[in-house]
């Protein structure tokens, strides 16, 4: 099997030996290094590049989960997660983490387990990195005394998918989350999500659009 940046390295100059077991060939360090990167895939926050620093994104797809807001009974609070379900697939971000380092992210998704995403990841790049996500595990799921949504949060979310995949994506996003039966608390005043983000008029409304067409309760 023939290295997938023969081609780069010829360019660049051979400088060492790839330690990656499909390539055959010698390759340049740095690409190594690339392709040796694993991403995350993000299908809430995180597809708001405003709330984090991992700045090599990407838009990508998850096939066979479906996100639901879920109680987390060790943290007292309504998350949103994902659930397997192998007749949806799901929008979002990947990003790189440099050097493997996943402290931060881990301590960020605290009350989440992370989850290797296998081959479940559509995405642009040319090669296949380690991917993984995050989701609430079903032992931690319980009743909680603030079985609400953060409305600040979810508009932090909904901002995240309509600068990702336009009004098209937000739509998909409502359509593909699950839990929409929660009653969602209004914050925006004070919002009590630790990453809000300002909201332009027209934001908030679209946010407020969907809510009603649901339904919702906001309390």
């Amino acid at each position: 099997m023939i290295c997938v940046h023969w081609y780069a390295a010829r360019k660049v100059g051979v400088k060492h030996a790839c330690t990656q077991r499909r390539c055959m060939l010698l390759c340049d360090k740095s690409i190594c290094e690339t392709e040796m990167t694993p991403y995350f895939f993000g299908y809430g926050s995180l597809v708001n590049r405003s709330t984090h620093i991992y700045s090599e994104a990407h838009p990508a797809q998850l096939k066979g989960w479906r996100r639901a807001w879920v109680p987390s009974a060790s943290f007292d609070r309504v998350f949103l997660s994902v659930v397997p379900d192998p007749d949806t697939t799901i929008s979002g971000l990947i990003a790189a983490v440099p050097d493997a380092d996943w402290a931060a992210l881990d301590a960020r998704e605290t009350g989440y387990a992370r989850l290797n995403s296998g081959n479940a990841v559509s995405h642009p790049l040319p090669h296949e990195p380690q991917i993984a996500h995050y989701s609430v595990p079903a032992e931690e799921q319980g009743t909680t005394s603030r079985n609400t949504i953060i409305l600040s949060y979810l508009d932090v979310v909904v901002q995240g998918f309509l600068r990702e995949f336009g009004a098209a994506g937000v739509s998909h996003f409502f359509e593909t989350t699950d839990g929409w039966d929660t009653p969602i608390l209004n914050d925006r005043a004070a919002p009590q999500y630790p990453r809000h983000q300002t909201l332009t008029a027209q934001e908030t409304a679209l946010v407020d659009q969907h809510l009603a067409l649901l339904s919702a309760r906001v309390e």
